[in-house]
């Protein structure tokens, strides 16, 4: 399998050895260079140097010659009109072609030379000896040292990067494997850190459902083996004797069944919803009266206010609430909403004994009950505060002076951009 790191490593030095090549190849075949600096340097030093004119003798002209090639310490090379050469020191030079312009640089034998046309038809032709140097080889052996350098530096970094996603991918592995405590090491502040940051945090989600779907398996395997029991004994009764209080002991022990399956497959539904498919705006305090009707020895009160939410899902968390009441509690219940600001306040208040400071919290985990032998099948509570947090609230038990049961729930009205933002019952109560 071929690793990320080598793939990267080698795109970065293919790069390298590409601009190496590629300017090789312009510096080579370009156009010469013509380095206009040192072209300028000669002809100030050539009007110093001051030639002898063209019919003074070649010896004279020679020692002319001389005299410049070792102030400039250059190749000179002195040819007549006819191109002819006169004197010349150092190594000789081409004379330039014929339509080589004066002070332009042309291809000599070993490298650019510099020619420079006199006045009376001669002329002067230069070339830089080797402490110039020919520039090409020097800036390609510098840009290989560079590309050296830049592929060692390069290779730590590259192989720091794909090793975090290889552990990334040994992580999601370890996951598909069955480890749900699986996780990943968050290093640095990059995409691949965020990455790492968000399987985790998909890993931790995963172990959540996984083991909220098991302890519900386990429960509700547990909670079924009740109503099916009595189930069976009232149907063996009802084979001996065609009693009616064996029918109706069947149908309501039926109905019990009936109410915790349905609870069940809602609250399974509940634990994959991540947001509310389609928002409506509902009348809170209208929805409350509709659900207190049903129940007797309630009142609803409060003011007007709508929110955005799931119609069904609020009317199931007021029901649940007034079933709570109801079956846990004493009469008379009242139910109170308030708005306040961007939230909304549901109370539900009975006249019960109230809720040990132990249970406040525990009765809103599933198949919780605070005593075995009260009715319904702990759930009912569970999926009220599920409710109220996919509303952008939460639920809680409210502590009374007077020792009534209170249970308070927060819900969001819709933000601006019409998502619902969680609230704290701390910050909200205050």
């Amino acid at each position: 399998m071929r690793r990320l790191y080598r793939s990267i490593y080698l795109a970065v030095i293919a790069s390298l050895v590409s601009v190496v090549l590629i300017t090789g190849a312009v510096l080579r075949f370009a156009a010469p260079i013509n380095p206009l600096g040192q072209g300028f340097e000669f002809a100030s030093e050539f009007v110093d140097a001051a030639l002898p004119a063209a019919d003074r003798t070649p010896v004279e002209q020679a020692a002319a010659v001389t005299r410049i090639a070792s102030r400039l310490r250059t190749d000179v090379s002195l040819f007549d009109a006819d191109g002819r050469l006169i004197a010349a020191t150092g190594a000789e030079l081409r004379p330039p072609p014929p339509h080589a312009r004066s002070g332009s640089f042309y291809d000599d034998r070993s490298g650019p030379a510099w020619s420079l046309r006199l006045t009376d038809g001669r002329s002067i032709v230069l070339r830089a000896q080797r402490r110039h140097g020919n520039p090409i080889p020097i800036l390609v052996l510098s840009l290989a040292a560079i590309a050296g350098i830049v592929a060692i530096c390069a290779y730590p970094v590259v192989r720091g990067l794909t090793g975090r996603i290889e552990r990334l991918q040994r992580g999601v592995e370890t996951l598909a494997a069955g480890d749900l405590g699986s996780r990943v090491r968050v290093e640095g502040k990059d995409e691949v850190a965020r990455l790492a940051e968000s399987f985790n945090r998909a890993a931790a989600r995963i172990e959540q459902l996984v083991d909220a779907h098991r302890l519900l398996l386990a429960h509700a395997s547990h909670e079924l083996r009740t109503p099916l029991s009595r189930i069976r004994l009232g149907v063996e009764l009802l084979h001996q004797s065609n009693d009616a209080k064996y029918r109706a002991s069947v149908e309501t022990d039926l109905d019990e069944l009936e109410d915790l399956i349905e609870s069940l497959l809602f609250a399974s539904r509940l634990d994959a919803t991540q947001e509310i498919a389609a928002a409506e705006t509902v009348d809170l305090l209208a929805l409350a009266a509709e659900e207190g009707i049903h129940f007797l020895d309630s009142t609803v009160e409060g003011q007007p206010v709508a929110i955005s939410g799931d119609p069904k899902l609020l009317r199931r968390l007021v029901r649940n609430l007034l079933e709570n009441a109801s079956r846990h509690g004493a009469p008379p219940i009242t139910v109170s909403v308030e708005p306040l600001g961007r939230t909304v306040r549901l109370d539900v208040i009975d006249h019960g004994t109230g809720i040990q400071t132990a249970d406040r919290e525990r009765i809103f985990e599933p198949f919780y009950r605070a005593r075995r032998d009260t009715p319904g099948t702990g759930l009912g509570l569970a999926l009220v505060r599920r409710i109220a947090r996919l509303h952008g609230g939460d639920a809680m038990v409210l502590e009374r002076p007077d020792g009534q049961t209170c249970i308070r729930v927060w819900l969001a009205t819709s933000s601006r951009d019409g998502a619902h933002s969680r609230v704290s019952p701390i910050v909200a109560s205050a």
